[in-house]
């Protein structure tokens, strides 16, 4: 949630060079109103950048999301979770479809995180950037 404070630490960190692959950095986006922590994200030189939309409590708005690897969109879960609507959940699917980006779609949210299911328009999406993810490890993955 501060992602002004991540980009910073990192272009220090790593001298404005590329960030290794094995570091995933990625922030949380609400709503429109928090969407300036996309640019903050894309500042950095990383190919491993991802966005958590959860809760997702708002619309985001047509974001460009093109430099993104992955995009988690998810409701709300706990005894006073708020809704999700599902238009917003499917313009930041439709969103990620025209951008390139991996779509995950984690749930629903409610009472519990399971309440509502995870279908979204009668199908799960479980997209993963595995492009971005190292050689070695994939090789593991795969043994």
């Amino acid at each position: 949630k501060r992602s002004s404070l991540m980009r910073n630490y990192v272009r220090k960190r790593y001298d404005g060079g590329p960030i290794p692959r094995h570091i995933w950095l990625g922030v949380s986006v609400e709503d429109a109103a928090h969407a300036s922590r996309i640019e903050h994200l894309k500042q950095i030189n990383s190919d491993a950048r991802f966005i958590s939309f959860e809760p997702l409590l708002g619309p985001v708005g047509d974001v460009d999301l093109q430099g993104v690897a992955w995009a988690i969109v998810g409701g709300e879960s706990g005894p006073r979770a708020r809704p999700m609507d599902e238009s917003w959940a499917r313009q930041i699917r439709d969103i990620c479809e025209r951008d390139d980006v991996a779509f995950f779609f984690k749930q629903w949210g409610g009472a519990r995180p399971k309440s509502g299911g995870r279908l979204l328009d009668g199908e799960e999406w479980n997209g993963f950037p595995w492009q971005i993810v190292p050689k070695p490890i994939l090789d593991q993955i795969s043994a």
